[in-house]
């Protein structure tokens, strides 16, 4: 475990934050491998695969709810020094991840045929995105044990770990994409269901190395047979701050859904563009999303030792760092967001639509990095309600004005994405104010605890 609660909060910020956004990075390299190899089977294929990804956003929410819960307990556990709480919290997400991941394969094999046949442009993308979904599902499952490990190690203030098993898994997956898809050395492709598969057979790799780790070299917590039994005390503490962030990836699912829906008349090309435009804005996203998830096991460790003023200190660095990322990128996406297409696809229909929502979408940037700084200072705070408040406002802020537009005689996709980044900006200002008052309402009694902690012994 590393003591979060001394030494420079930059520089623990910096040393979390880097090994979490190779590890990210790599983990986004899954689906940008997969569709560049599917991105060569034509337009149906990427937009099957891109409108099937979607779906993934309803699995990430599931991770998120366990991910989360599960990183800010043990931070505060940690921060009070409490080894036994820790583990309890981790062997009983290792239980949580297991029910997940049946839920997963139950859920997705009913419901993955009428989900494609809502949002498909085409029959040829409902089938491909059928065929995807139908090989990727095992992998989708398998990554709750991932997220459970992963999430208990980052709550100790370790991210290294992590980062090198999902750049080995992508590694592997980078072998095994063109192999599955294209049929290189077998000489039989198999499409969109070997990049499926291909992912699958990776993320399998990756929980086996992550088991492997804890056995053989995790100290702090691990798995123990006598804490291996559902508690379900243990499990209302998880749920009850990984819910609200689970809800906020589950409407992410319902925004990009709804996006889907609107565009689908414009053709599989623009559902394309788009789904390629929106991997490429997930995987720029990465730099602001590592620093929130540093944000989260540092404040969370000193919110739970009890200092007040390394929280707000944690808040002002992840602040000003995130936001001088996202400004360099959104100047990087202003001047060519063409850059970022041209290495997925070559169709100049696909490539426009991707490049103008890149174009405009960027001016989001630094607010989606202050949004993702302050859902990390939540986390630490054991309240995630707050931003799940704030990402609710956009079914109104959006999807309802969405929907109303695309009702419009000259409706075209820039008023979508315009439309968008004006309710993001909306959303940061309303995350920021919930967060100010957060902090003045949970840190009143840090000083308190700080005085206690201080007397001689």
């Amino acid at each position: 475990m590393h003591d979060l609660t001394q030494g420079s909060i930059l520089n623990h910020l910096v040393r979390l934050s880097v090994p979490i956004a190779i590890g990210m990075l790599f983990q986004t390299l899954y689906v940008l491998i997969d569709l560049y190899f599917v991105a060569q089977l034509g337009e149906s294929a990427i937009a099957g695969v891109g409108a099937a990804g979607n779906a993934q956003f309803l699995i990430m929410a599931l991770t998120q709810v366990l991910g989360v819960g599960t990183m800010a307990l043990i931070a505060q556990a940690s921060g009070r020094k409490d080894r036994e709480d820790a583990n309890l919290i981790f062997n009983q997400s290792l239980l949580l991840a297991i029910v997940l991941a049946l839920a997963t394969l139950l859920g997705g094999y009913a419901l993955t045929a009428p989900y494609m046949r809502s949002l498909a442009a085409d029959a040829a993308t409902v089938d491909a995105g059928i065929t995807y979904l139908y090989w990727f599902l095992p992998g989708l499952a398998l990554q709750f044990a991932l997220v459970a490990m992963g999430s208990a190690l980052r709550g100790t203030g370790i991210a290294k770990p992590t980062m090198l098993v999902q750049m080995l898994t992508v590694v592997l997956n980078a072998v095994l994409a063109p192999i599955f898809i294209a049929g290189w050395l077998t000489h039989k492709p198999l499409g969109v269901a070997g990049a499926g598969l291909a992912s699958s057979i990776s993320i399998g790799v990756g929980v086996l190395l992550m088991y492997l780790y804890f056995v053989r070299l995790e100290k702090y917590v691990g798995f123990d047979p006598a804490m291996f039994r559902a508690r379900l005390a243990a499990w209302k503490r998880i749920l009850r701050i990984g819910l609200p962030p689970g809800g906020e990836f589950a409407l992410m699912f319902v925004y990009l859904g709804i996006i889907y829906w609107v565009i689908r008349h414009f053709g599989a090309s623009a559902q394309a563009g788009f789904g390629i435009g929106m991997r490429v804005m997930q995987a720029i996203f990465l730099p602001a999303m590592a620093v929130a998830f540093a944000v989260a096991p540092i404040a969370g460790q000193n919110f739970g030792g009890g200092h007040g003023h390394r929280v707000r200190e944690t808040f002002r660095a992840a602040a000003i760092l995130g936001s001088a990322i996202m400004f360099m990128l959104t100047l990087l996406c202003q001047w060519r967001p063409e850059w970022f297409i041209h290495g997925f696809t070559t169709d100049p229909a696909v490539i426009a639509v991707g490049a103008e929502y890149l174009h405009i979408i960027s001016w989001n940037y630094v607010a989606s990095g202050l949004i993702f700084t302050c859902s990390g200072l939540f986390q630490a705070l054991g309240n995630t309600v707050p931003a799940l408040l704030t990402s609710a406002t956009r079914l109104i802020t959006f999807v309802v004005p969405a929907v109303w537009l695309s009702t419009w005689p000259g409706f075209e996709l820039k008023h979508l994405w315009f439309l968008s980044v004006t309710t993001v900006t909306l959303q940061t200002l309303l995350s920021l104010w919930l967060l100010r008052g957060e902090l003045r309402k949970r840190l009143v009694i840090v000083p308190m605890v700080e005085a206690v902690n201080s007397v001689p012994t």
